[in-house]
């Protein structure tokens, strides 16, 4: 008896068992049955309850394209996005933040045609007062019913243009007028050739211009070579002592000419690693700057020392090889501080034209600093005078030779040549 009423209790449990299942097996179906219908319920304008899934091969594709991109679906939502469309903020919140790439995209779903257009675009975080973002957008339909938008960042392209343009502008402006000088001065010594000592004269001024002529064809050669900001030959030790001589030794006739004593002082023994043609005409730059910006009987000073890569540049390891150059001269003013590493850019050009700078100077300066690993900054006070610095890795001393460790401070001065008793 007792065995009966078991096997009818565990047949009544299987049975409830197969039960449920077979609930729980047409419910499922149900549901299956309902987000099939969905999927094929298209244009109701209602938001669809499912994820679509891109076609084969998209999103591996997707994934290796420079633009950025992204995919809609019929509801507008965003589909797929690529890690750039986020930090550009293009999307955000799951949805298209940018309502004229929106606009665009309905209209391609509507007619199925590809459309591109040229936008910009306010900087995500940033005030409305920055410069936008320029971009390129490119609206395609994917499938029946998704949309591709590509989206490429066009803002550093303009700006190299933008920059390539003023460049030629001002090398035309800049050659226009040494050139038309030795035209004009030409054609003065053709008709004063029965009078030498007018000749002498225009010749003498012929002399000038030439001279300024080839220091700019020069300097927009040393640009050429390192306004990429990569370091092209292989670097080699180069001792600092030796590229302050060399710079030194470059400007002597005009700091004679002025009585400005040039001072040179600090870390002996120093070295860097890197192109020594490069290093000595961006030293050689800013000594030369600050004698032609310096008032008459003053003085330059040249400082060399090294300093820890942490408490410079926030690096965890490592030395840089510090060498600033300070006059006494008109000094800088804060508008144009931001703005003097800038090719052709001059802070007084009324000035510059009369020493015969050309405003290259200090964007070779910058650049050189850059392709080296390092920084160039200034300090300056209107009246006061200037400190440009030069922050470079610190090098290393060719084999058999060692650099000292002293940190002794005490200047050696070189003064100009009429300055010597």
């Amino acid at each position: 008896m007792d065995v009966n009423v078991a096997a009818a209790a565990a047949c009544a449990i299987a049975g409830l068992g197969v039960g449920l299942t077979a609930a729980i097996a047409f419910r499922w179906s149900e549901r299956e049955q309902s987000r099939g219908r969905n999927r094929t319920r298209l244009g109701t304008g209602t938001t669809p309850l499912y994820e679509p899934a891109l076609p084969p091969g998209v999103d591996t594709v997707l994934s290796v394209l420079r633009s950025c991109a992204i995919v809609l679906g019929e509801g507008d939502e965003v589909v797929k996005a690529s890690s750039a469309a986020y930090a550009m903020g293009l999307v955000r919140g799951g949805a298209m933040a940018v309502e004229q790439m929106l606009s665009l995209a309905r209209a391609t779903r509507r007619d199925g045609e590809i459309r591109q257009v040229d936008l910009e675009l306010p900087r995500p975080g940033t005030a409305r007062t920055t410069e936008p973002l320029a971009v390129s957008v490119r609206v395609a339909p994917l499938g029946s019913r998704l949309v591709l938008v590509l989206v490429e960042d066009l803002t550093e392209r303009r700006r190299i243009e933008a920059i390539r343009r003023d460049f030629v502008a001002n090398v035309s402006h800049e050659l226009k007028t040494p050139v038309g000088a030795l035209s004009l001065l030409s054609e003065a010594v053709a008709d004063a050739a029965d009078d030498p000592e007018a000749v002498q004269r225009f010749a003498g001024r012929m002399q000038i211009e030439a001279t300024r002529l080839a220091s700019l064809v020069q300097e927009i050669i040393d640009l050429s070579r390192v306004q990429d900001d990569r370091l092209k030959a292989d670097p080699e030790p180069v001792p600092v002592d030796e590229l302050i001589a060399e710079a030194i030794d470059r400007c002597r006739q005009p700091a004679a000419a002025k009585q400005i004593l040039i001072a040179a002082g600090g870390v002996g023994g120093l070295y860097l690693d890197g192109n020594r043609g490069q290093l000595a005409a961006a030293l050689g730059n800013l000594v030369e700057n600050a004698v032609n910006y310096s008032p008459p009987r003053t003085r330059v000073a040249i400082a060399t020392r090294r300093i820890s890569s942490a408490a410079a540049l926030g690096e965890a390891e490592g030395e840089l090889i510090e060498i600033s150059v300070t006059d006494q001269g008109i000094g800088i003013s804060e508008k144009d501080r931001e703005r003097i590493f800038e090719r052709f850019y001059r802070v007084d050009p009324a000035r510059s034209r009369a020493t015969g700078g050309t405003g290259l100077g200090l964007s070779i300066v910058k650049h050189v600093a850059a392709s080296h690993r390092g920084t160039v900054t200034v300090w300056s006070v209107e009246g006061q005078g200037s400190t440009f610095t030069l922050r470079l890795p610190a090098g290393k001393a060719p084999a058999g030779e060692t650099a000292p460790v002293s940190t002794a401070t005490d200047a050696t001065t070189l003064p100009a040549p009429e300055a010597r008793t």
